[in-house]
């Protein structure tokens, strides 16, 4: 690191800037004054240059008030310009400015009631909610109201189905009815612009044609509603405010209908080249169409230009099990590859080799911003770039150094880089590419040169990676190294120079291009037929909870140490068998006198480096004793072979201990992020929707409901139909799960089979292992339901029918009672299809760790009457916590019922602003009356319970 000085002032860059995201302003600058403190300690303790140190206090200083000045202006002027009032923060300062406590509100459930021997309190400690800054009074007038805008677009139009999806750098703006569409605004402005996100819902497929001429560069006016992006809703879960935040965009603009958009005339700017580099790029795709029929058009846009969107979506599935999709990122190899093309070209026309040098240098910005601009091309433009103007100058040295040169470049141009995953990526392996190959590559020293890289290179690939991937998608297929070192280099040796070739070739003669597609049809089929066949082998997918900043550490740290160390014993072994000398190492020879071999003859060098042979004075010298000599070797030389013997020893034992805490940090990691001994409960915000998971003492994982989307979409409006659609099943629900590190589910409870409980449940049955499905003694005569019980039954998932006096027992501390529906008399062996699926929604109670709940579904006041008829109504048996039926309908928790359980707390799942108008009014009347604490997932997002020793600790995501 030392020798490298550039790579050391980077990383002290990034330490700074990272730092202070983690930690916020008052406490970074707490720790930067004890690390200032420190630093005079370390001239007087250790070695270190004064000047060096010097140098990296200021670099690790400067990052931080780079990221902090940038912090600060990264503001809303929106309101400024709309009230005249002063500025404020739009978006995120307490978590990225680390004046956050904890994430979420926390009440706890610990005494005054007595109920079955236990006691339960309420206590409202509020913290702060979810890192996001209380809004103005200004900012809150300025939600959903109706303005109008003029800006430029400096982002490609994304029309998918019935949205247009753009970004305006907004110029004026004012309120709605101030002066014609078509006519200037005058007033409003904003002085360097602002940048918004326009969502555009389209209201006719005619309008499909005038959106598609929509373009970056056009200067447009429109009218639209502002709207405040929304933040994470479940703890850990997609914060759509913080993602818009680090790209300096903090409102939205809905806009209804292509009629409330007007293209003005405008001066050309420089979004407007990058609206002409959009425009050749689609006409690239266009022409890879033409080369590839089907889904191989939207593969092959992705590898080679990187449009990545109208890849199918199973297809980019496949590659996202088996961690192949960096493939489809237009990042070092690609541009590597493009550039030997050229080269190659270049130099077969007879082009001078400086020439072609300087010809590829023009070519690389060229290709970086046809491919999209994305940081992995960036990065590895911005090192091709660098590492050609250094090997025509006969400076390219260190691969580390240029590396930290672009990563500073980058950041410097834009901070907020460090937080993008694709940076993070591209950095993170390119680097540990550089620094383990070399340590890797020994091990493999029986195989073929060639081989021998590939291996290494995948394999440092796959141990660097491998953090990033479980910290982000929490999710690593043991098959990810056999993928990637089989069918990666595939594709990068064949699918992707032939695939260019044929672009290329289709320029000259369209026919000829055809032809040199067809042999890349054929490795593309060959390639999806593998992954399919990877991805159909079931138990090597792995889940894991995002690791700690600290368990990133130790595991990169444990790595390093493990190859360093062992590369050296291999470097050393190999010394010894070939007399010192490497395969890749270069020794002078010194003449050895004849008649004298290396057997018989001992050169050394006198304290005055003359040159001895054995057998000279010297060792005559000791040899007169008699006891200089022990069994033909020095007493020097004997204790050197024993301190070489115990350091061997010593590395071993630090070996064996660094693969053992290598060891240790693998499987705690693997652990579930709910501890064992603890019941939790959380309730996940799904808007309007059920979905719950238990997680019992022992660790056993119930998920009740899914959730699901809900569409009144007709057949005629099919063009409305998005490429992916939003499904909260896989969107939510599965990323939550994977969040949590849970492996497998022991049972699903579907209460009944309405779409906002069962719709979700599609997804994570396909992506879980679940070890059963308990439903209510009935079908709804539903696709999604059809569906759900096909897949079960071709997972070989038995299913069984809950009914009244069965009891699910996880473990010693946790007991599930069905109290609902009746057990009825089955007619047929086939399973009833029930219309009414509210009515007969399974109702159970719940005790674990001495705490008592009831889960209630969807039932209507005629099941609950029923349940209060078996039950009896003369004692009531309160319970700590209480899931509201039915989102709150007025249809259900009547006044006998919540006179019966007396719940301490309750929860009502449904979704903000929904259409219903749950909870309803009336329902909210009488849990005020009782008292209730009242926990609503529309106003308080995902809601988590916390059961210990008959204790709850509640805590909810967002502010009140």
């Amino acid at each position: 690191m030392f020798r490298r000085p550039l790579t050391a002032i980077v990383c002290c860059w990034i330490a700074g800037s990272g730092l202070t995201i983690l930690l916020g302003g008052g406490r970074f600058w707490l720790l930067w004054a004890g690390i200032t403190l420190v630093c005079p300690a370390l001239l007087v303790m250790g070695r270190w240059p004064w000047r060096r140190l010097a140098v990296l206090w200021l670099a690790f200083s400067l990052g931080a008030a780079y990221w902090q000045y940038n912090e600060a202006r990264n503001t809303s002027q929106i309101e400024h310009a709309l009230t005249g009032g002063k500025e404020s923060v739009v978006g995120l300062t307490a978590e990225l400015s680390g004046e956050r406590k904890s994430d979420g509100l926390t009440a706890e459930l610990s005494g005054e009631r007595e109920s079955d021997g236990l006691t339960a309190e309420l206590s409202g400690e509020r913290e702060t909610s979810d890192g996001l800054t209380d809004l103005s009074a200004d900012q809150d007038l300025l939600d959903e109201l109706a303005v109008r805008m003029e800006g430029t677009i400096v982002s490609p139009v994304d029309i998918d189905g019935d949205r247009a999806d753009f970004t305006l750098r907004l110029l004026r703006i004012a309120r709605s009815g101030e002066g014609a569409l078509k006519e200037a605004l005058e007033e409003g402005d904003i002085p360097g612009g602002e940048k918004v996100a326009v969502q555009l819902r389209l209201e006719a497929e005619e309008e499909l044609s005038t959106a598609a001429s929509w373009r970056r560069g056009q200067h447009i006016a429109l009218e639209g509603t502002l709207e405040r992006p929304e933040p994470a809703r479940n703890f850990e879960g997609f914060d759509y405010r913080r993602y818009l935040h680090n790209q300096r965009i903090h409102w939205l603009v809905k806009v209804s209908g292509a009629s409330a958009l007007n293209v003005l005339p405008g001066k050309w700017s420089a979004a407007a080249l990058f609206g002409e580099i959009d425009a050749f790029r689609a006409y690239l795709g266009a022409r890879i169409e033409r080369l590839f029929p089907g889904w191989q058009a939207g593969y092959m846009k992705g590898l080679l230009i990187g449009l990545q969107d109208e890849l199918e979506p199973e297809k980019y599935a496949e590659f996202t099990q088996l961690g192949m999709t960096h493939i489809l990122a237009i990042s070092g190899s690609h541009v590597a590859i493009n550039v030997g093309i050229v080269f190659w070209l270049l130099r077969l026309c007879r082009v001078s080799r400086e020439t072609a040098l300087i010809v590829v240098l023009f070519f690389v910005p060229a290709y970086v911003l046809i491919t999209g601009f994305s940081p992995s091309v960036i990065r590895s433009g911005i090192m091709t770039m660098l590492g050609i103007y250094l090997l025509r100058r006969g400076k390219l040295k260190d691969s580390i150094n240029v590396l930290s040169a672009a990563a500073l470049m980058m950041l410097l141009w834009d901070p907020y880089f460090l937080l993008n995953v694709s940076f993070q990526l591209s950095f993170a392996v390119t680097a540990g590419l550089i620094v383990f190959v070399p340590l890797i590559s020994p091990y493999f020293g029986w195989l073929a040169p060639k081989i021998r890289g590939t291996v290494a290179i995948t394999l440092a690939a796959e141990i660097v990676s491998f953090l990033l991937t479980i910290y982000y998608f929490n999710q690593f297929s043991l098959l990810s190294l056999a993928a990637n070192l089989l069918i990666v280099p595939v594709i990068g040796a064949l699918a992707l120079p032939l695939g260019m070739a044929a672009l290329l070739l289709s320029f000259f003669a369209y026919r000829l291009g055809v032809w040199a597609a067809v042999p890349v049809r054929l490795v593309n089929s060959a390639t999806f037929w593998a992954t399919g066949w990877l991805g159909e082998r079931s138990g090597f997918m792995t889940y894991w909870k995002s690791p700690s900043l600290l368990w990133i550490a130790g595991y990169y740290l444990a790595v390093f140490l493990l190859f360093y160390w062992s590369s050296r014993r291999e470097k050393q072994n190999l010394s010894a068998a070939g007399a010192g000398v490497m395969d890749d190492e270069t020794v002078p020879l010194s003449p050895v006198p004849a008649g004298l071999t290396s057997s018989s003859t001992e050169i050394r060098l006198n304290r005055h480096g003359r040159s001895q042979q054995g057998g000279g004075w010297d060792q005559h010298r000791w040899n007169a004793g008699g006891w200089g000599r022990l069994k033909g070797e020095s007493v020097t030389s004997f204790a050197l072979k024993v301190w070489r013997w115990a350091a061997i020893r010593r590395r071993g034992v630090l070996r064996i201990a660094i693969t053992g805490s290598l060891a240790l940090l693998i499987v705690t990691g693997y652990r579930p992020a709910y501890a064992k001994g603890v019941g939790h409960i959380e309730f996940i915000d799904v808007g309007q929707g059920d979905c719950a998971l238990i997680t019992a003492p022992s660790g056993v994982h119930i998920l009740v409901d899914g959730g699901g989307t809900v569409s009144f979409r007709k057949a005629s409006d099919s063009w409305r139909n998005r490429r992916e659609p939003f499904e909260v099943g896989a969107k939510t629900v599965v990323p939550l799960l994977k969040k949590r590190g849970v492996h497998r589910l022991d049972a699903i409870i579907l209460t009944h089979g309405d779409q906002d409980h069962i719709g979700g449940l599609q997804a994570v049955i396909e992506e879980f292992s679940v070890e059963a499905l308990v439903i209510n003694g009935s079908l709804a005569e539903s696709a999604t339901m059809k569906k759900l019980m096909e897949t079960a039954l071709s997972r070989d998932i038995p299913v069984y029918s809950a009914a009244r006096g069965m009891t699910l027992k996880p473990d010693a501390e946790t007991k599930l009672d069905i109290l609902y529906p009746q057990a009825v008399a089955a007619k047929a062996e086939a399973i009833p299809f029930e219309e009414n699926q509210n009515h007969r929604s399974i109702v159970f109670l719940l005790q674990m760790n001495g705490a008592r709940f009831l889960f209630t579904g969807d039932m209507d006041e005629a099941a609950e009457q029923e349940v209060l008829e078996m039950v009896g109504t003369e004692d009531g048996q309160p319970v700590e916590v209480m899931k509201v039926a039915h989102h709150g309908s007025k249809t259900s928790t009547s006044a006998e019922w919540l006179a019966y359980w007396r719940p301490e707390a309750v929860l009502i799942s449904a979704g903000a602003s929904n259409s219903y108008g749950h909870p309803h009014p009336t329902v909210m009347e009488r849990l005020e009356a009782q008292g209730t604490r009242i926990f609503r997932t529309d106003r308080m997002g995902g809601v988590q319970l916390k059961v210990r020793e008959g204790r709850i600790q509640i805590r909810y995501k967002l502010a009140q």
